[in-house]
């Protein structure tokens, strides 16, 4: 039986790049797990946009999310703003999480979030 890792890489879905990605936490008690929202623009109008965490056997620093973008059969460029949004249950590093674009990733730092002061600014790295 295949692994994930030896299945072949889908041709219609990509990684494609984001401008922003902040996590927002809701005022309320209890709080709720904190909720990524990432937004930038998409080359076609019928892409379909999503947030995909990372498998990792142990908890990473940074838990790394990538922003895909998933084309259906047929579509016409046409460059239209997105937002998405993924809850982090589950889906956090020891220190943070990592948004992963196709030209640059985004480390924001989460350790914070959990002892009541809001999450630092996160640092933007660029692709080699």
């Amino acid at each position: 039986m295949p692994t994930a890792e030896n299945l072949p890489p889908a041709q219609s879905c990509r990684v494609i790049d984001f401008e922003r990605a902040d996590v927002v936490s809701l005022m309320i008690y209890p709080p709720p797990p904190p909720m990524l929202v990432v937004a930038g623009q998409k080359p076609f109008a019928n892409m379909q946009v999503s947030l995909n965490p990372l498998r990792y056997a142990q908890k990473p620093e940074y838990w790394g999310i990538e922003v895909v973008g998933c084309m259906p059969p047929s579509g016409q460029p046409a460059i239209v703003p997105y937002v998405v949004e993924l809850s982090l249950a589950g889906y956090i590093g020891t220190c943070g999480i990592e948004v992963i674009g196709a030209s640059h990733t985004k480390r924001i730092e989460l350790a914070a979030a959990f002892e009541g002061t809001p999450p630092e600014t996160a640092v933007d790295e660029t692709a080699a």
